[in-house]
């Protein structure tokens, strides 16, 4: 992929624990609490866009802590990428958890 034809996702776009102005980057009920570079890998491939992690990066605002980063192909706006995500991560998170009766 190009450097132009891809959109960096952080994990930091989907934690609840953040505020929108420490960077997330989606409503807190499109969010979950403390998301996985893995997890957005897995979302991303169910949602069939190609990406890329990269395991060894940090979030600017928080250097000194390596989450992770996404490349994903960027066929749309990144903020539709992102709510794709978020929509897809809340539903993954949601079918982990056991349904109480």
């Amino acid at each position: 992929m190009k450097k132009l034809d891809k959109a960096i996702i952080w994990p930091i776009y989907f934690d609840t624990s953040k505020t929108r102005k420490e960077g997330r980057r989606v409503p807190k009920n499109m969010a979950v609490p403390t998301p996985k570079i893995l997890e957005l890998k897995e979302a991303t491939d169910k949602i069939g866009l190609k990406n890329e992690v990269k395991l060894e990066a940090h979030f600017p605002k928080t250097h000194w802590t390596k989450t992770g980063m996404l490349l994903v192909e960027k066929k749309e706006a990144k903020e539709k990428i992102i709510q794709k995500i978020a929509k897809q991560l809340v539903k993954t998170r949601n079918q982990q958890q056991p349904t109480k009766y």
